[in-house]
């Protein structure tokens, strides 16, 4: 069974760099997912100075005060033990290639950034734990897609997502181009979604309804009081959590698809007009009809 289904969406809340090295933050982002209705949440291991050459370090201190941002590796086993108690996955992005094994005892599974879809060591590192893979595509042509799934698949690869989204922060509603979910579904064969970065629910509601996206990832801060908070970005659990609750409701209302007499209205077929007359209800049921006590 794949992991993600495409009849359900799939959401992940991204705590980002909004924990502040903080556990007790951090698992509160755990159960803020929960909360809003997540199916997973996800956070990112990463070393500044593995992620940003000596030289931009060299000469720029807000790259450098990035370090802050750091999650250290002791939160991994409490943050996937919390998410297992509130029912929900835990995944985690890795920036260097050493963080999948990291990661490997867990996550149950890899999410890797756009800004790392060229990096094909990641990729097969990713692949080959056999878990699945959510794939974020910001910034990339589709043959850097088309390229990317092929080296996923070619290392087994089996559970495969990709997320549409746009690199700004916010990303301007204009630009969200949403109707690349079905050129990159079209391309790749793979489930795709959305990674939001409008903080739109008009956005995220047509992603899903109108586009089929599979997954929704979103960025999330419990306050405002998170590091990337004023970008512009990032969800607060009172604004998500409705859309959340708006879309699980509307596509429970989407049935099986076949036309048959739903629970709540069987009652009623025996008082439909008869066919001979004309009258209601049924001539069987008139004949043994008497009105209640």
């Amino acid at each position: 069974m794949q992991q993600f289904p495409p009849r359900r969406p799939f959401f992940i809340a991204e705590a980002s760099s909004n924990h502040a090295q903080d556990l007790a933050r951090a698992l509160a982002f755990v159960d803020a997912a929960a909360d809003c209705g997540c199916d997973a949440v996800k956070f990112q291991l990463f070393k500044i100075d593995r992620m940003f050459a000596p030289e931009i370090l060299a000469l720029s201190e807000k790259h450098r005060a990035r370090k802050a941002w750091e999650l250290p590796l002791d939160h991994l086993e409490p943050l996937a033990a919390h998410c297992r108690a509130r029912g929900i996955q835990f995944s985690c992005t890795p920036f260097y290639l050493e963080a999948v094994r990291e990661l490997q005892p867990f996550v149950d599974f890899y999410k890797i950034a756009s800004y790392e879809l060229l990096v094909g060591p990641l990729l097969r590192a990713c692949a080959e734990t056999g878990k699945p893979v959510v794939l974020s595509t910001g910034m990339a042509i589709m043959e850097e897609i088309v390229a990317a799934v092929r080296t996923l698949k070619s290392s087994g690869g089996q559970d495969i997502a990709l997320l549409h989204c746009v690199s700004a922060y916010p990303t301007p509603v204009g630009e969200a181009n949403l109707s690349a979910i079905a050129a990159i579904s079209k391309a790749t064969g793979c489930a795709v979604g959305w990674s939001d970065h409008t903080r739109k629910p008009s956005v995220v509601e047509r992603a899903v309804h109108h586009w089929g996206a599979h997954v929704v990832e979103f960025h999330l801060d419990l306050d405002g009081e998170g590091a990337e908070y004023a970008a512009g970005h990032c969800w607060l659990p009172e604004e998500i959590g409705p859309v959340i609750a708006r879309i699980r409701e509307s596509l429970a209302a989407d049935g099986e698809g076949f036309k048959e007499p739903q629970a709540s209205e069987a009652e009623d077929r025996e008082w439909r007009a008869d066919p001979v007359d004309g009258m209601r209800p049924l001539r069987h049921v008139r004949a043994r009809w008497k009105p209640a006590a």
